[in-house]
């Protein structure tokens, strides 16, 4: 049976310290988590170096089924996953039941690429004197991977980083988030259930900064994969030195709604509510931008305002819930200064921005200058900006007009206009007549400026985590 106690009594018995895993929505204590020594991680790595030679040696058959196994365990487990999410992260049911069902999609992604990995044959004769040679390429897997998880998905995007790393033969330790160590854990007891060596998924909690440095010091540690902010992204890529690096970092979402859409208006409203307060807007690529053809403006804004107003906040069990806590105080009184902030600048409270036990009320913001840090930053949280333009011209210079550039959302009937957004955004990717809270598994999905770094996504997140080598054979010899 799947379980984290006895993971988590185990790595108490090598560290003194625990720290305290709280429910976000209730304040309730959950239990007390170990947190594990430098000397855990450094004996982690090793541990992990034994699990790759093991990796490297399985087929590409065997590591399929493997993933596939473990697809089908997440989902004879679906209700403890969603529950384990639900109370760890404070995130509503449905939505972390959501969550599961793409995580049991994402290992079936990684299933079917583990069997795909190939190369190619290089025509040497091309060059001058490269006649009588065949060559061809193959993808071998790099080693021991160190990736380091946010709490917002503390299941789907670690799975992003365990599931392509053991379809190309690797093997990973995963430091998660301080706030959300279980359904990492988890994960690692549905993959050994599915026979998994040991020492090939390995969960270290406790401190980040201290237990990364340890990942980011090792030689033997080949890549780091991260999720979380820019100004900690960075600073891994600048110690990273030759180890390989994927980024997952931040972004303000922005989407442009276009006149022609009239006919439309509250069918986009609704969908970009959902973009934008899902799981209390603490998702990288939250709706939080919306820039409006001003001939739409009046509608829209009312369509939008009054489902928002229609949230239910509540228990995280409970099915209607929409909205529960925020993750931690600190989330809340950053949220509330920066409303407060953009208010003294100029902008107007549609509904919403005031505290509400552990949260803020879902809040909609007109008129924000882009200096407000409500625009310019990530808000990671239940605030939407909307703000008014002449033509889409004008929105695409808005848009552009970020830090940041992770995903874009355009609802236009203008095919010319469409594929200019599409080649005019400066993003990773562009959803056309979508919002841009919007994630397929197996899409590429990497960001540009300060958002990223890389890319996952199952066939894209393998290549990544593997170094290719050409091969000739001279027949002619």
């Amino acid at each position: 049976m799947l379980g984290y106690k006895d993971y988590l009594d185990e790595l108490n018995k090598k560290t003194e310290n625990t720290y305290p895993l709280v429910n976000p929505h209730s304040k309730s204590e959950i239990r007390q988590i170990p947190e594990c020594t430098n000397e855990q991680m450094e004996d982690a790595i090793l541990d992990a170096q034994e699990g790759f030679q093991k990796m490297k040696n399985l087929t590409s058959y065997k590591r399929s089924q493997i993933l596939e196994r473990v697809s089908e365990i997440v989902t004879d487990n679906k209700q403890l996953f969603a529950e384990t999410i639900s109370l760890e992260s404070g995130k509503p049911i449905k939505f972390a039941t959501g969550e599961v069902a793409r995580t049991i999609e994402t290992l079936k992604f990684s299933a079917i690429e583990a069997r795909k990995l190939e190369g190619e044959s290089i025509r040497l004769d091309a060059a001058p004197n490269g006649q009588g040679r065949d060559a061809y390429t193959i993808h071998q897997p790099i080693g021991v991977i160190g990736a380091i998880t946010p709490f917002n998905f503390p299941l789907n995007l670690v799975v992003h980083k365990v599931g392509p790393a053991v379809a190309a033969g690797n093997s990973i330790i995963v430091k998660p988030a301080e706030k959300t160590p279980l359904s990492a854990i988890l994960l690692m007891e549905a993959f050994i259930e599915a026979g998994l060596p040991k020492q090939a998924y390995i969960v270290i909690t406790g401190d980040g900064p201290r237990l990364g440095k340890v990942l980011l010091n090792s030689e033997l540690v080949k890549k780091i994969t991260f999720t979380g902010s820019p100004t900690v992204g960075k600073l891994i890529k600048s110690q990273a030195g030759l180890k390989k690096v994927t980024l997952e970092l931040g972004n303000n979402s922005a989407l442009y709604v276009d006149k022609s859409q009239k006919d439309k208006l509250e069918t986009i409203a609704n969908q970009a509510v959902i973009g934008g307060f899902s799981y209390n807007g603490q998702v990288c690529i939250s709706t939080q931008r919306i820039y409006l053809h001003e001939d739409i403006k009046e509608e829209f804004i009312q369509h939008f305002k009054d489902r928002v107003e229609k949230l239910v906040y509540g228990d995280p069990l409970d099915e209607n819930t929409d909205l529960s806590g925020l993750i931690d105080e600190k989330s809340q009184s950053r949220i509330l200064e920066w409303i407060n902030e953009a208010q003294q600048a100029g902008a107007e409270v549609i509904t919403g921005g005031s505290p509400k036990e552990n949260t803020i009320v879902p809040t909609v913001l007109l008129n924000v200058p882009q200096q407000a840090k409500v625009s310019c930053e990530e808000i990671f949280g239940p605030v939407v900006i909307i703000n008014t333009v002449k033509n889409g011209e004008e929105a695409l210079k808005e848009m552009n007009n970020s830090q940041y550039g992770l995903n874009a959302g355009v609802f236009t009937s203008d095919l010319s206009q469409a594929l200019t957004f599409g080649h005019e955004l400066d993003v990773g990717q562009v959803l056309i007549n979508d919002v841009p809270t919007l994630r397929f598994d197996h899409m590429p999905y990497g960001g540009r400026k300060n958002s990223g770094y890389g890319h996952e996504g199952v066939k894209y997140a393998i290549k990544e985590m593997t170094n290719l080598k050409m091969i000739s054979l001279n027949h002619k010899f």
